[in-house]
């Protein structure tokens, strides 16, 4: 497991192409967003899904999966959504929020049974080169634990994923509040988790 410092106002492309060099081989990382700092893979390597799955818990073919773009045409390749979700996306992102969209089958078996797929383009720019570099989409979800000085300070989310990580990005203390969550699945969006950020609609 390696520690890379990368800080969002001064990125070393070196290190960012490591990164991605890592996800292409099935490796997992811990980087930052804009809300929290993240477990992440690449989204259309299957094996790397499940591994993430395990550390995390998530053994329902229910539990939501989410995924990073770094645009809404990338994000039109894997979620379906109408001109109102649209517009909704536009006016909100990059942003903090995570749409719940219907999901395409262009998506790894790991999503399979689950008809849905969270959306977020985060106003990160570390996040985003990690997936412009990559060419495709991240899959991400929140560090886990409950200790507030453990998820916020890379060091510690090191020594605790030590075994089970490929990579730290260090960019600093990150922060606690996650995002919000908008269910785009029914006849108009719906918050269902508040987080940071105001949705404008």
């Amino acid at each position: 497991m390696e520690i890379l410092e990368i800080l969002e106002n001064n990125i070393n492309q070196r290190h960012i192409d490591q990164v991605v060099e890592t996800l292409k081989e099935g490796g997992l990382i811990i980087y930052p967003t804009d809300t929290v700092y993240a477990l992440g893979c690449d989204a259309l390597n299957n094996q790397a899904i499940e591994r993430i799955c395990a550390i995390k818990e998530m053994k329902s073919a229910k539990t939501n999966l989410s995924i990073i773009c770094d645009d809404i045409s990338q994000v039109a390749q894997f979620a379906k959504f109408d001109n109102v979700q649209f517009r909704l996306m536009k006016s909100n992102l990059p942003g903090p929020f995570t749409f719940i969209l219907p999901a395409l089958s262009k998506l790894p078996k790991a999503f399979k049974g689950r008809r849905t797929v969270g959306i977020r383009i985060p106003d990160n720019e570390i996040a985003l080169a990690i997936v412009r570099t990559l060419g495709g989409p991240i899959l991400t979800t929140s560090v886990p634990g409950d200790d507030e000085d453990y998820r916020c300070e890379p060091g510690l989310m090191a020594e605790a994923f030590e075994s089970k990580v490929d990579i730290v990005i260090d960019s600093g203390r990150g922060q606690l509040m996650p995002s919000t969550i908008v269910d785009c699945t029914g006849s108009e969006p719906e918050i269902t988790r508040l987080g940071k950020g105001k949705l404008v609609s």
